[in-house]
């Protein structure tokens, strides 16, 4: 995978290059495109003359190798055939990723649904009934192409790339890295190889979950890597209260452990992972800077008032990592 800033842009991709690229493939788009609220690729929704919603996702030049983008579609084939909901690629002229004039592109059905909401206790333990059906799928197999969980990515590149933005002001550059260097290097003591590595979905959060008829569905696995358990777990936990944390991982665990077993010892986990998403966010937010959809949809990330906050967030974040882990309670 490469990180590097695009030497391909998506201004070429013009709505005539789009319908040229799905008429290739056998589709033809009947309503206008609608773009969907994606940033690291292009998704646009349409309908087509069979008289039935799709979406075609263009994906960022350089970001995936063919074989890794074919993974994520062979695991989403793979949790539908178990009957997990999951969005696949459809299979259109003998394959699911396509080329055309540079670009590569997938299509999907248009699934539909309403956004999940953060809920009680008892919405709480059905997504984890769900995730833990997908993982049960997940380790049935392993990934052989796509990347790992790593420190190495979303820690020591990410920083890499924060010293070098001009989007960090000069003025806060010390400040930043007075906090990100010691976070970073209390960090490397979390061996995840030490961990049982599986399948994941990578991003797994409320936002990337539909409900339809009132059934939960997973949606994106553009991020779908490798990696402990709890990275598909942990961002289903909100509040600042650690009691209720703790309560809510519990919850989750009991739907979870109805179709998957849990190392309880990866909640030694959740505040290192937590780190490495933030410190990742803020390096993606400036490599993808150049892509003038970033600068539209993210536009306070130019801000000095946001990186003032970071710093904040930074110090919270290094002193979480010196409570000790959660406790769950033992299951009998």
């Amino acid at each position: 995978m490469s990180d590097q800033h695009d030497d391909f842009s998506f201004h070429h991709l013009t709505p005539e290059r789009i319908a040229d690229a799905l008429a290739a493939v056998g589709v033809d788009p009947q309503s206008g495109l609608l773009a969907l609220n994606s940033y690291e690729n292009r998704v646009y929704q349409f309908m087509a003359d069979d008289n039935r919603r799709y979406v075609a996702k263009f994906y960022r030049p350089a970001r995936w190798t063919d074989a890794q983008i074919l993974e994520e579609h062979q695991f989403t084939q793979e949790l539908l055939d178990e009957e997990v909901p999951a969005v696949a690629p459809l299979i259109l002229a003998g394959a699911t990723l396509h080329h055309y004039e540079g670009y590569r592109f997938a299509v999907f059905p248009s699934v539909g649904g309403r956004a999940v909401e953060p809920g009680d206790l008892d919405q709480l333990e059905r997504i984890g009934r769900q995730i833990g059906r997908l993982h049960a799928v997940a380790k049935q197999r392993q990934f052989t192409t796509r990347p790992n969980v790593s420190y190495q990515e979303y820690v020591t590149d990410a920083l890499a790339t924060l010293s070098t933005s001009s989007l960090l002001p000069n003025n806060l550059h010390d400040a930043f890295f007075a906090i990100a260097e010691p976070l970073a290097n209390h960090l490397q003591q979390f061996d995840l190889n030490a961990f049982t590595q599986q399948r994941l979905h990578g991003d797994c959060h409320l936002g990337n979950m539909l409900l339809r008829d009132e059934q939960l569905m997973f949606v994106d696995f553009d991020d779908a890597r490798t990696g402990p358990a709890i990275q598909d777990l942990w961002m289903m936990l909100a509040g600042d209260d650690r009691a209720e944390r703790t309560l809510q991982l519990d919850v989750l665990l009991e739907g979870y452990q109805e179709f998957c077993d849990f190392d309880n010892k990866e909640t030694q986990l959740i505040e290192p992972l937590r780190s490495f998403r933030i410190i990742h966010y803020m390096a993606w937010l400036a490599r993808r800077w150049g892509d003038s959809a970033f600068q539209r949809a993210f536009p306070w990330f130019a801000e000095q008032r946001y990186w003032e906050q970071q710093v904040l967030t930074l110090k919270e974040q290094f002193a979480a990592l010196q409570e000790p882990p959660i406790q769950l309670q033992p299951q009998y």
